[in-house]
């Protein structure tokens, strides 16, 4: 109704005007090509002209026009088209139908007006054959009342009335002389014209039916199919209507009989797929009289499926009814039964049609079918076919020898087949797809897999590869599928592997993938497979066991032959549960071949993804840990791939996730035989100094055998994949990334202690991860590949964002192999035949300095300038560059290997049961000592030219600057760039920064001061100790250990202390600017150097008792472990070793339930104090006790009688007299003997006062006994006299800043505190203070002026010496010096520019 309004508004409305012409003119916009239709446009859509016409029409009808204008335009328009008069005609039908409702009407009266009107120019044919015959006699054009009688009987002869045939008028004699035509002998040389004109003239002349004629033919095609050159001509004339003939085809197989006993396809088939291929008829025309209908199919294809997956489902359902029904009985495919194969058509006409070779007719055919896979018959059938398709082309490329023939495939017959192969393009046109057409079912011809196979791997190896794409579409949809389908054949998966392993494991990888997750649980044949192997291996997982690895290690390789992936799958679940599993499983996997092998790889990484997030908040989950050492002992066992897996490793890290270095932890140890245990004996680290052959026999906890294999594969893959450096570099960066990331995946419940224990794990994995990667490049590199793969130290240091340590680490070999090169060089170079230790400490003199200049010209722009104010670039590079193998030989630990390899030399000798094998291993322990011996020497040489190169460079090591703060700040530097991130790096590097501390002293390098370096180091350690991981707590706590070795050692020997610190510039304690030589009185003395060793042990105590109280689970823990470090010499005096064992106690009595790993760590630590208090020493034996009161009397007449002096000497005892100097020696032997007879008095005295203490103390509170340690810290503190009461508030406020800030959530007690708390304790303090003074003042007045008078001289002197410290007193210069900073001189970092951010320290 729309377009008639719009009609009526734009035409009829002005139709006498403009309306007719606009109408006409748009009709003939519609009629411009007299050639096409006017009906559509040139796109094919309408062009609108029949609703125009039907418009102009229909308001005929209605009145809005008069009827002679609508007969004048139409008779106009029928003119412009011939096809004009036809649409007006259907648009007139189409009214008819519409106004035929009412015949009265007057709509229905103009309707016929316009009918009659339009009939002079229309055709009366048109008309008649349009229109029905009612409306043709309403209308007048059919007169004759008996038309529609006379139309009815024709129409009821025509299509209902059944003919009747009159067998007497076809003879019978016609049809047997046609059987005989069709049926007699015919020669190659008969041609179907004469036949076709002999059948002709037979119709013709005994009248045959031409239908039953065709019928005939056909029967006669069936019985003599080979003929089919001449019957399907013969065909082709006779019946032109294909529809025909697929009827006659189709009430032929509507009454086909269906046998078992079918060898090949029936006739009838054959004859439909040759008329298919010869293009007779059509797939559309016969494929409607195939049963069963596809409905049919599809049904059956789902039940089949849902039966396997029942079975899947029911699978991992546990029965508790017993072992008769805890599973479902194992599913054992069916013979398919021949009679239903037979009569499903379809697929019998399938392989009629393959064995026509009429390739294209069957695959269209069989992509309309419904089934899971290829039956065997047609598999069959294509098979054979592509063995004749490709047989020139295996015969010329893939022979396997020149004599050895092969049986010969024959061409196919059929000129309509697919064209042979003869080259690898030639693959893609029938063998490719019908090969993904097959699928699965190319089992069935192990031949022809082989061939495929073949023939891809030698295209694999032709440049440019033409079937590369190719080849992973046939192995995905074709070969892997076939191979699970095929029981127990490793010949196929061997054959297999050697063409996956010419792809990248990314290919083969995502084949894996496809083939265990895609097709394993979408084609049913598949999925029976997987239900019965997961439901074997089952069985066997449950029974295996170190005692029956052989057989059930076969049974498990018998069963990955075809069906690997599924496999694995349950058996890395069964290790992530139970790890004990490991060792048997990876013993079993050796007979598995290499495609298993390379799909267990797969699996691992697969578990390894999968797997993540279980055990929320553990550094180091089970599940990973076992994943960890199965992947170590498997890939060093056997012969898997490494890439995909530490390319896994490598993108977790750069994801910074960095729990799977756990992984490359376990594979560097178990294939290169590298170590990263921090547990070493002292032994062992000894032995990690000398050379490499030291550190295989007696550095490592298992000797390094049987690696070089295993190490070998590691470096391929690792360097192959450019993975090395990479690797190291991303570990490094991890380290402290791990530390700053926040943890929001599933830590969020968790506490902050927690946390932290989390992130310290982690940032010691990345540690262990990086030393042993790192050693092992090293170790397995030649020196001049190493050095070419591993970026500048510079790049490093600034681009990479690597801190030295890191940066130094991995140049240290490449460093040594330079000098090395140089030295050689010189010595060829050199003319001189005689080679002597000075020319050759000359030549590595040369040879350092050569190769270390460009280190140290590319550092110095890397830090501020006044850095190097206090050390100088040279030092800080050789710093870096050495390492312990440079510095000490370990005598003892070749001495004790050499030993061990006598005795079992000796040993192995005695053992005659062995016969010629102990002969062998008494000449292998015999050349192990020759080689040990000449690495000794070697490294004797060695060290001599290092120390001998030090001796001579150390002397512009340190800067003389004017200040007497420049030795302070050099300590500084040194703690803070050299010391503190080396000793905390490795094991060895804790050992190696003692010892070079150590010889630093020994060069007697000026303007280093060894006091003051071991002073910084011992005197305030919390924020150190509290600030490292539990691995660097160990290896500092080592350094701590080695650095208090050395110094206790001096200590305890008088001789020692006087033969190495008594005149070394290092024990200087009064600099003078002026004069450059030190007089004797300048450097500490022994009972001096005795009196600060008991505040080194009293800060130490300090700092331990403040970690411990703090309640932070980092601070406990690392407290623990630094004194369980440093227990061979701390605590050695009594008191100390009771404060601590008390704060021991208290540890363990509230972290027993609480936290258990500190519990325990506190009771073996309070095992090993027990058993070392009855060897501790007394306060008096460890240095000379005086007095606090009589220290402080002879302190004021000091100070009395040196405001009488000079002004030079004001601070230090230089200008005495002689005579003084004779008094006092004989006074001091006098003294001593007194001392001695006092001190044995009050030892038995405070030996009595000391029970009686201890009886007093079981009944008083532990807060007394709190109160009564710090009473007895602050006496053996320095003098309160000599510090400010602001000074104390601030150093107390400070360290509870940062106590409070690393006790997180866990420390009640700090969080219970106040300020309102604080400053009454602060004031309790203070009043307990002026007692305390009070009552040494009241002691002074009320001594006797005559013992005052007898040891004056003796105390004078001691306080002089003591006040004779460059600052003054050292106990206060210390206090002033440190202990007022906010922060620990080893984080200080205020002095550093915004840009060299990426150095720690």
């Amino acid at each position: 109704m729309n377009t008639s309004t719009k009609f009526i508004s734009d035409y009829c409305k002005t139709w006498e005007k403009s309306g007719k012409d606009l109408f006409v003119k748009v009709i003939t916009q519609y009629i411009k090509d007299e050639g096409k239709s006017p009906l559509f446009t040139k796109s094919g859509k309408l062009s609108g002209l029949s609703q125009s016409i039907y418009d102009l029409l229909l308001c005929g009808l209605k009145g809005h026009l008069k009827k002679d204008a609508v007969v004048s335009v139409l008779r106009d328009i029928s003119m412009l088209h011939a096809d004009i008069p036809s649409i007006l005609l259907d648009v007139v039908c189409v009214l008819d139908a519409e106004t035929s409702l009412d015949t009265q009407s007057e709509e229905r009266s103009i309707f016929c007006y316009f009918v009659r009107e339009l009939e002079p120019f229309l055709s009366d044919k048109l008309l008649k054959e349009r229109l029905e015959i009612d409306t043709l006699q309403d209308v007048g054009t059919l007169k004759n009342k008996n038309f529609y009688t006379k139309f009815i009987k024709i129409k009821t002869k025509l299509y209902y009335k059944q003919r009747k045939f009159n067998l007497f008028r076809e003879e019978s004699e016609g049809y047997a002389k046609l059987i005989v035509e069709l049926n007699q002998e015919i020669s190659e040389n008969t041609e179907w014209k004469s036949i076709l004109e002999i059948i002709q003239s037979l119709i013709g002349c005994f009248n045959l039916d031409p239908n039953r004629v065709l019928d005939i033919i056909l029967e006669s095609f069936e019985a003599r199919p080979h003929l089919d050159k001449l019957f399907i001509s013969l065909i082709k004339n006779y019946m032109c209507d294909p529809q025909v003939i697929s009827e006659v085809i189709g009430f032929k197989l509507s009454n086909m009989e269906v046998l078992d006993n079918y060898k090949e396809p029936p006739h009838l088939m054959t004859v439909i797929a040759l008329l298919l291929q010869h293009q007779v008829i059509s797939l559309d025309d016969v494929y409607p009289w195939l049963r069963p209908d596809d409905i049919i199919m599809a049904k059956e294809a789902d039940k089949e499926t849902k039966l396997v997956q029942d079975f899947l489902r029911k699978l991992n359902i546990v029965s508790t009814k017993g072992p008769q029904t805890n599973g479902p009985a194992e599913v054992i495919e069916e013979k398919a039964d021949p009679q239903e194969y037979w009569a499903n058509q379809k697929l019998v006409l399938c392989e009629a049609l393959l064995r026509v070779c009429a390739w294209r007719e069957f695959s269209a055919l069989f992509s309309r079918l419904h089934v899971t896979s290829m039956p065997v018959r047609p598999a069959k059938a294509l098979c054979d076919m592509l063995h004749a398709v490709i047989e020139p082309l295996y015969r010329i490329q893939c022979r396997v020898a020149p004599k050895i023939i092969g049986k010969p495939v024959s061409p196919l017959k059929s000129k309509l087949a697919p064209k042979s192969c003869k080259s690898f393009e030639d693959m893609k046109e029938t063998v490719i797809p019908a090969l993904i057409l097959l699928g699965p079912a190319l089992h069935h011809d192990p031949i022809l897999m082989y061939k495929i196979i073949r023939i891809l791997r030698t295209s694999r190896s032709v440049d440019g590869d033409p079937l590369e794409h190719e080849a992973l579409t046939v192995l995905d949809a074709a070969i892997l599928p076939s191979l699970t389908l095929m029981e127990g054949n490793c010949c196929m998966s061997e054959e297999v592997y050697t063409l996956l392993k010419l792809y990248s494991y990314q290919c083969r990888y995502c084949l894996y993938a496809r083939w265990k997750n895609e097709s394993g649980e979408k084609i049913p044949a598949l999925m029976r497979v997987r239900g019965n192997s997961l439901q074997r291996i089952k069985h066997i997982m449950k029974r295996v066991s170190k005692e029956n690895i052989k057989p059930q290690g076969r049974l498990i390789g018998k069963l990955s032959h075809a069906a690997p992936a599924f496999l694995f799958d349950y058996m890395l679940l069964q290790i992530q549960t139970y790890d004990n599993l490991i060792g048997p499983v990876v013993e079993s996997l050796k007979y598995l071949t290499s495609l298993s092998l390379d799909v267990l790889g797969y699996c691992l990484v697969e578990a390894l993804c999968t797997g993540r997030g279980s055990a929320p908040g553990a550094a180091h989950p089970p599940w990973l840990q076992a994943l960890a050492a199965f992947a170590g002992a498997a890939f060093k066992k056997h012969n898997i791939e490494l890439t995909g897996l530490l390319q896994f490793v490598a993108n977790r890290l750069k994801a910074q996730q960095s729990q799977d270095l756990l992984i490359l932890k376990e594979i560097v140890q178990k294939m290169a035989g590298i170590e990263a245990a921090e547990e070493m004996t002292p032994e062992q680290l000894d032995a990690m100094a000398g050379g490499e052959l030291l550190k295989g026999e007696a550095g490592y906890f298992s000797q390094v055998r049987n690696t070089r294999r295993s190490s070998a594969r590691l470096k391929e893959a690792v360097v192959g994949n450019n993975l090395d450096i990479a690797l190291c570099i991303l570990s490094a960066q991890q380290r402290h990334c791990c530390v700053w990331k926040e943890v929001t995946d599933d830590g969020g419940n968790e506490t902050s202690g927690s946390q932290l224990k989390v992130v310290g794990r982690l940032a010691d994995q990345c540690q262990d991860a990086l030393v042993q990667l790192g050693t092992f490049l090293a170790s397995s590199h030649a020196p001049d590949e190493y050095a070419a793969r591993l970026p500048p130290l510079p790049e490093l240091l600034r681009d990479y964002h690597v801190d030295a340590d890191v940066a130094f680490f991995l140049h240290r070999p490449v460093l040594a192999q330079k000098i090395a090169a140089k030295v050689e060089f010189l010595r060829k170079s050199s003319d001189s035949k005689s080679d002597s230790q000075e020319k050759s400490v000359v030549r590595y003199s040369i040879a350092s300095k050569e190769a270390l200049e460009p280190i140290v010209t590319s550092i110095t722009p890397l830090l501020p300038a006044k850095v190097w104010e206090d050390i100088s670039p040279e030092f800080y590079v050789t710093f870096w560059s050495l390492s312990m193998y440079d510095l000490r030989v370990p005598v003892e630990s070749y001495e004790r290997e050499v030993e061990r390899l006598k005795t079992a030399a000796a040993s192995a000798a005695k053992d005659t049961s062995q016969g010629t094998k102990g002969k062998k291993e008494q000449e292998r322990f015999n050349t192990l000592i020759d080689k040990l011996q000449d690495e000794r020497r070697r490294q004797e040489e060695h060290v001599s030219r290092v120390q001998a190169r030090l001796s001579r460079e150390c002397a512009g090591w340190f800067p003389a600057r004017a200040a007497k703060s420049a030795k302070n700040e050099t300590v500084t530097r040194l703690m803070q760039l050299c010391l503190f991130p080396r000793c905390v790096f490795t094991a060895a590097d804790a050992l190696y920064c003692a010892q070079f501390v150590h010889t630093v002293h020994a060069l007697k390098t000026p303007n280093f001061s060894t006091l003051l370096c071991y002073d910084r180091l011992f005197c305030d350690i919390t924020y150190s100790v509290m600030s490292c991981t539990e691995g660097e707590a160990a290896r500092y706590g080592q350094f701590l250990c080695r650095v208090l070795g050395t110094a206790m050692r001096w200590h305890a020997d008088r001789a020692a202390f006087h033969a190495e610190c008594a005149h070394y510039p290092g024990f200087v304690t009064k600099y003078r600017v002026s004069n450059q030589f030190t007089e004797a009185n300048d450097h500490v003395g022994y009972e001096n150097y005795r009196h600060v060793c008991h505040k080194w042990h009293y800060k130490i105590t300090k700092a331990m008792v403040v970690c411990l109280d703090s309640g932070d689970y980092v601070q406990i823990r690392n407290a623990l472990i630094v004194l369980i470090k440093i227990l061979p010499h701390f605590p050695v005096l009594a008191k100390l070793a009771q404060i601590i064992e008390r704060k021991i106690e208290k540890v363990k009595e509230e972290e027993k339930i609480q936290r258990p790993d500190l519990y325990v760590l506190a009771t073996g630590y309070s095992g090993q104090l027990r058993n070392k208090i009855p060897n501790m020493m007394k306060e008096s034996d460890f240095h000379q006790v005086v007095d606090q009161h009589k220290a402080n009397a002879t302190a004021q007449a000091a100070n009395v009688k040196e405001e009488t002096k000079q002004s030079d000497t004001v601070a230090s005892p230089v200008q005495t007299s002689d005579s003084d100097k004779k008094e006092s020696k004989s006074d001091r032997r006098r003294d001593e003997s007194e001392r001695e007879k006092d001190s044995k008095r009050e030892s038995r005295s405070s030996l009595k006062e000391r029970n009686k203490e201890e009886l007093r103390s079981k009944d008083k509170s532990p807060r007394d006994r709190t109160h009564r340690e710090e009473r007895y810290l602050e006496a053996i503190s320095p003098p309160h006299e000599h510090r400010h009461p602001s000074d104390d508030l601030d150093r107390d406020v400070k360290r509870r800043k940062v106590e409070s800030s690393g006790n997180g959530k866990g420390n009640k007690e700090l969080d219970d505190r106040s300020p309102e708390k604080e400053k009454r304790k602060t004031k309790l303090r203070g009043d307990e203070r002026k007692e305390r003074k009070i009552s040494r003042k009241r002691d002074r007045v009320e001594e006797t002026p005559i013992l005052e008078q007898k040891r004056r001289r003796d105390d004078q002197k001691a306080v002089i010496k003591m006040a004779g410290h460059q600052n003054g007193s050292q106990e206060d210069h210390h206090y002033e010096k440190y202990h007022k900073r906010e922060k620990s001189p080893f984080r200080d970092r205020s002095h550093e520019e915004l840009r060299d951010k990426q150095y720690p320290f």
